[in-house]
């Protein structure tokens, strides 16, 4: 593979891994009115798909091909 798509996919990688963990990492939407307390379950499928493919993508940019 060639130098410059590898180090496109390192920075790809690095970036939707941590945009992935930013995101299951924020707290829950939560709205208090008066005694009355409001939360909004977080749902992070999305967030464990991003760090999937950020994972995939940093694991082809260190693959070295045979020679």
């Amino acid at each position: 593979m060639n130098r410059t798509i590898k180090s496109i996919l390192l920075i790809i990688g690095i970036a939707l891994t941590a945009y992935g963990i930013y995101t299951l990492v924020i707290p829950e939407t939560q709205i208090s009115i008066g005694e009355i307390d409001l939360i909004k379950v977080q749902d992070n499928t999305n967030s464990y798909i991003t760090i999937g493919i950020g994972l995939v993508a940093i694991v082809l940019s260190l693959i070295n091909p045979k020679k």
